[in-house]
């Protein structure tokens, strides 16, 4: 595979990734349990209620500083799947599509968005790639939640797994065509909060983002969503693959 090629496929798995962080930026990751689980029918009344209520919780989140820890499954094709890779670090979240990761394990680098491109900084290659963010690079439903303007209800397929657990896992299927399968979260069910965010790619990849430590409303400073390479860094501008 070129190597164009597989920074594209990157920039889809750090797409994945961003989406998982705005929707689990509602409330901090604490629950315990696997990756991913196979599709539920939605039960009456509890999909609905419980989406209104994660919708209601979100809308009242301008931004988030957290920690996480990402954990990725690879899947497996006519082999055994390779270990997960865990990365580690700190994020802030800010509406509109604004992001910035500092990733801290295994390797130091940094991903940020402004709402309109994506950056991602290898310090250790001094190299940085830059994607313009659009419908081409996740679907618009995406792009819309993304930005704090985003109805879960119009714009996902909305099952769960059962109205009497808690956390109750919802599963988020998008009704136009995306970058990914489906997304999962658990969530509170009287509050709304999210307590886990996992987002199952086109390939089966399955990758889960935890959050600690979570602060909302504290005014970040604008300049953390803003990306200028140093003198000396290669840059790489990138198209979205079709």
């Amino acid at each position: 595979m070129k190597p164009t090629v597989l920074r594209r496929s990157g920039m889809r798995v750090r797409a994945s990734l961003v989406l998982a962080a705005a929707l689990a930026a509602v409330g901090p990751a604490r629950a315990n349990g696997p990756d991913s689980q196979a599709s539920a029918p939605a039960v009456d009344g509890c999909a609905e209620a419980v989406a209104e209520r994660v919708q209601k919780r979100y809308e009242t989140i301008r931004d988030l500083e957290a920690r996480f820890r990402q954990r990725t499954r690879a899947a497996a094709f006519g082999g055994v799947a390779a270990d997960p890779l865990v990365a580690s670090g700190r994020v802030v979240f800010a509406k509109p599509g604004r992001m910035r990761w500092s990733y801290e394990e295994p390797e130091p680098s940094l991903v940020v968005s402004d709402g309109e491109g994506v950056w991602i900084y290898d310090p250790k290659a001094r190299e940085a790639q830059h994607l313009p963010l659009g419908e081409r690079f996740l679907s618009g439903a995406a792009i819309q939640f993304l930005l704090g303007q985003g109805d879960l209800l119009a714009e996902f397929q909305v099952s769960a797994s059962a109205c009497d657990a808690s956390p109750v896992r919802l599963m988020l299927r998008p009704r136009r065509d995306a970058s990914y399968e489906r997304l999962e979260v658990a969530v509170d069910p009287k509050t709304g909060e999210i307590r886990e965010s996992v987002v199952v790619d086109l390939l089966g990849n399955v990758t889960t983002v935890r959050f600690e430590d979570v602060r909302t409303n504290r005014e970040p400073d604008p300049a953390l969503f803003r990306f200028e390479p140093e003198e000396g860094v290669r840059v790489l501008e990138l198209a979205p693959a079709p």
